[in-house]
C-alpha cells in the first residue's frame, strides 16, 4: 500500500526536471498523475515512464499554463479521468532569460507573474471543489530561493515566486476549515534551469554544488520528490501555509548566483 493509493494529482510542467520527478514520487506511491505539460513529446514521455515503472493511471493533457481556459481544461481533464482531484502541483514555468532589472520589459514581467501567479491562481479557483470534497485536498506550489534571496538578473522571476508564496499563504488561511491545506516548496535541484547553466556555465554550476552545505544540488525525483508526496500525503494534514526549502541547507547563507550579464 502507497501513501497515495486511491488519490489523484495534477501536475504541471512534469515532463521534466523537478515536475517529472514530482510527479514520479506520487507514482511510486500509487498516485493517478495528470501530466499537465505544454511540451508534447516530454509530455508523453513522463506518463509513458509513469505507467512502465509504476504501473499506476496517468494521462497528458497539453497546457500553455498562461492561458486561462486550458488551465481550467486541465482540472476538468483530472476529474473526468480519475473521478476526482486531491492533489494540485503548480510547478511549469518556461525561462525568459536573465537580464538586469533595468532592461527587464513589461512583457517579461507581466509573463512572470502569468505563469506563476495566475495559472496557480486559476489552478486553484478551478480545484476548490474538487479539493474539498474528501478531506484530501492538498495544493503545493514551487517557488525559489531565488526570490527568498533575492538573487541577480532575474526580477521578474524572483518577484512572481514570491507573489505566488503569499498567493498559497493567503488561501491556506482561507481554505483551513476545509481541510485543504496549501504550502510552499523552495527547491534546489537539477531543474532544467539549471541543466542548462550547467551546460552554459559549468564553473558556476560545479561552484554552487560546492557553495551547498550538503556539496551537491538535489535529485528532483529521490531528494524533491519525497517532500512533496509528505505535503500530499495524510502525514502533512495538520500542515499548511509553510514553505519548506528543500535544498541541502542552501538557503541557510544564500547561495551564490551571479552569471555574467550585460
Amino acid at each position: 500500500m502507497g501513501k497515495m493509493d486511491g488519490r489523484a494529482a495534477v501536475v504541471t510542467g512534469a515532463g521534466m526536471g523537478i515536475g517529472r520527478g514530482i510527479a514520479g514520487a506520487l507514482a511510486r506511491e500509487g498516485a493517478s498523475v495528470l501530466v499537465a505539460e505544454i511540451d508534447e513529446a516530454a509530455g508523453t514521455s513522463t506518463v509513458q515512464w509513469l505507467r512502465d515503472e509504476w504501473g499506476v493511471d496517468a494521462h497528458f493533457v497539453r497546457t500553455d499554463i498562461t492561458d486561462k481556459a486550458q488551465v481550467h481544461n486541465m482540472v476538468d481533464q483530472a476529474v473526468e479521468r480519475f473521478g476526482r482531484l486531491d492533489v494540485l502541483v503548480n510547478n511549469a514555468w518556461r525561462s525568459s532569460g536573465f537580464a538586469r532589472l533595468e532592461n527587464i520589459t513589461d512583457e517579461q514581467m507581466l509573463g512572470g507573474f502569468d505563469m506563476a501567479v495566475m495559472a496557480a491562481f486559476w489552478a486553484m479557483q478551478r480545484a476548490l471543489p474538487e479539493l474539498a470534497k474528501h478531506g484530501t485536498g492538498r495544493v503545493i506550489n514551487l517557488c525559489s530561493l531565488n526570490g527568498v534571496n533575492a538573487h541577480m538578473y532575474s526580477v521578474h522571476y524572483n518577484a512572481a515566486k514570491e507573489a505566488l508564496r503569499t498567493l498559497t499563504r493567503t488561501a491556506a488561511r482561507e481554505w483551513a476549515p476545509r481541510q485543504v491545506c496549501c504550502n510552499v516548496i523552495c527547491p534546489g535541484a537539477q531543474s532544467e534551469a539549471y541543466r542548462r547553466v550547467k551546460e552554459a556555465n559549468p564553473a558556476m554550476a560545479a561552484s554552487m554544488a560546492e557553495a551547498n552545505p550538503m556539496g551537491r544540488i538535489g535529485d528532483p525525483l529521490d531528494d524533491i520528490g519525497p517532500v512533496a508526496v509528505f505535503l500530499a500525503s495524510d502525514d502533512s494534514r495538520y500542515v499548511t501555509g509553510n514553505t519548506l526549502f528543500v535544498d541541502g541547507g542552501g538557503h541557510i547563507n544564500g547561495v551564490q548566483w551571479a552569471p555574467q550579464v550585460d
